[in-house]
């Protein structure tokens, strides 16, 4: 992928009004000169939410979430940052400018990206109208009607039909300007003879209807297909291969239309198939996932956790369904996720029981979900004879491998406090059956990623980081100082150093969003509340005070050190000498200097 310039940055930024687009997620209210809600990013009664139309910036007082308008869709809608660009890049219809290296590899793959996903996106519209518009889509769209699925549900979920033909999609795609190699590319064509695949090729979907496969922001990237006949010969469902868009183990299908909904509920219902999560989805249930294929990858489970804390499954009630929760455990534990299991009717799948039952006995099914743990130690134990002191054994030793993969400790306690009860055995001889590695790994402190706030500096630096941001004389007089040495000096003073660096502009919005794209979040926060407090009325005299007071303070702590060195035993002439010039030149510089108050400069 290439870099966007600050320049294409900036075009994008001030084509989105921060009002409007937050204003588009959730209700914003006028409070004076800018705007206040409920922070979407932590529980709270009293708004302390505040969007500035100003500064084009947002800032939560309460959990210190803040940022530019960037950093708003990437936290809200989980995106990073390049997708969160796009999106509004997309959202105020500007183009977005992408600079790649010198590389040829580089731009190579950037133009077969660009070219497979156009395919993508053009094969998912060639495969809906034959689905909408052919005879042929007829059998397709009397068997979709009969799950309930009409023709606006198709549309919005891009369905489609590929015919009964050999190579139908191949001549329609050869005939729109795609040279043979690049549909071969994308999968959608496969060669007869995998090791000739200059040979004969036909189409990879036949006879199937077609559920287009998203990325998390919204682009094609492979297609399932489902066979319409339950007698039909070869799988029920096929997939695309695994192609440079498409990793099968790290795509959840619907994400791009559910993640808001997983994010509310912070929790995800995982079921099965793409015809039970459109079902629910359409019903109102939206937060929904399926994985594509039963069981979940440990990838799948991270992108999960991005949303959610607990997931509930609701596999199929048959061997296969229990058996795909199992599969699906270790990685959901991995990424301490809760783990629920739904109890469907016999022969019932979330699509059936929807449509038999309603919405309403679904979601009392989920609500009621029982702990993974207490319905697998019942499974478990009802199989076993805990009689015999060898099954018995034997399925402690089962359980403890479960156990050790619970990465939370309080987690872990609680569930080997139920298997201990449930056998009949003490807790301590449990942990012993736990492997040493599994106790070490899961008992270290978590280190995955997080929001974590940035400490503030102090007051005189995070003062010069205020004018510094937001008051063009302020900011001239401190770039025309040696503050670049000064800097290294002084404690602290990092934030400072990136803001003087930059070519930000304080009077211009898009300007101050480009700028802090390029921060960490935990800096970006606290830059967004340095541009929400109140400026000092005389902000070039502020700052000389301050900067002053930083060059004393500096001043102060060099003359320390060398009036301790002086005292040091063993000094050669030279070095006396040296120390005796630096020690006069830094009080010269001292006496210089006016002397700094902090009372006088706030009175200024």
């Amino acid at each position: 992928m290439g870099i966007i310039p600050s320049q294409n940055i900036e075009q994008i930024a001030a084509a989105n009004d921060i009002v409007e687009v937050i204003g588009s997620y959730f209700p914003l209210k006028r409070a004076g000169s800018t705007f206040k809600a409920l922070c979407p990013f932590h529980q709270e009664k009293t708004p302390s939410f505040t969007v500035s139309p100003q500064r084009q910036t947002f800032h939560c007082f309460g959990c210190g979430a803040g940022g530019s308008v960037f950093r708003f869709v990437m936290d809200y809608e989980h995106l990073d940052f390049p997708a969160a660009v796009r999106k509004l890049a997309a959202r105020a219809g500007v183009p977005v400018v992408e600079e790649r290296g010198a590389s040829g590899d580089d731009d190579r793959q950037h133009e077969t990206r660009r070219v497979l996903l156009q395919l993508h996106a053009e094969a998912a519209e060639w495969f809906h109208d034959h689905l909408i518009k052919s005879k042929l889509g007829a059998p397709a769209r009397e068997y979709l009607k009969g799950r309930g699925i009409d023709k606006r549900i198709a549309k919005d979920w891009q369905l489609g039909f590929a015919p009964e033909s050999w190579d139908a999609f191949m001549n329609w795609a050869l005939k729109h300007g795609y040279r043979r190699a690049q549909i071969l590319q994308s999968g959608l064509i496969k060669p007869r003879d995998d090791t000739r695949p200059d040979g004969e090729a036909y189409d990879r979907f036949r006879g199937r209807i077609m559920f287009p496969i998203h990325n998390d922001v919204g682009e094609v990237i492979a297609f399932s297909g489902r066979v319409l006949e339950k007698e039909a010969e070869g799988a029920k469902y096929l997939n695309s291969p695994e192609t440079s868009l498409f990793r099968k183990g790290r795509v959840l299908f619907g994400l791009h239309k559910t993640k808001r909904g997983l994010i509310e509920a912070n929790c995800a219902i995982v079921c099965e198939g793409q015809l039970d999560l459109i079902t629910l989805f359409e019903a109102g249930i939206t937060n929904v996932v399926a994985p594509q294929g039963t069981a979940f990858t440990e990838n799948q489970a991270r992108i999960l956790k991005r949303f959610v804390n607990e997931v509930v499954l609701c596999f199929d009630s048959d061997t296969a369904g229990e058996k795909a929760a199992e599969r699906s455990l270790d990685a959901l534990l991995q990424n301490d996720l809760i783990v629920r299991v739904v109890e469907m009717p016999p022969g019932q799948d979330p699509d059936s029981m929807i449509r038999r039952d309603g919405k309403a006995e679904f979601e009392k099914r989920v609500a009621t979900a029982r702990d993974f743990f207490d319905s697998w130690i019942e499974r478990e134990t009802a199989s076993t004879d805990l009689d015999s002191l060898g099954a018995k054994m034997q399925l402690a030793r089962k359980l403890a491998e479960t156990v050790a993969r619970v990465r939370d400790p309080l987690m872990r306690g609680e569930v080997a406090n139920r298997v201990t009860a449930r056998l009949g055995v003490s807790r301590s001889d449990f942990e012993r059956l736990l492997t040493k590695p599994a106790r070490e790994r899961f008992s270290a402190d978590d280190d995955s990623p997080g929001a974590a706030r940035t400490p503030a500096p102090r007051h005189e630096v995070a003062i010069l980081c205020l004018l510094a941001l937001r008051h063009a004389e302020a900011r001239e007089f401190l770039l025309a100082q040696g503050w670049r040495e000064m800097l290294s000096q002084t404690p602290d003073a990092e934030i400072l150093g990136r803001i003087l660096e930059s070519e930000l502009r304080p009077d211009d919005p898009a300007s101050l969003n480009a700028f802090m794209a390029g921060l960490s979040p935990g800096d970006e926060a606290l830059v967004s509340s340095w541009l929400l407090q109140k400026m000092p009325p005389n902000g070039l005299d502020v700052a000389k005070g301050w900067w002053n007071g930083l060059r004393q303070a500096t001043l102060r702590r060099q003359l320390q050190i060398a009036e301790g060195r002086m005292k040091l035993p063993r000094l050669t002439t030279g070095e006396e000498v040296n120390l005796q010039k630096q020690i006069v030149d830094l009080k010269e510089q001292l006496r210089e200097l006016p002397e700094f108050s902090s009372a006088r400069v706030l009175d200024t």
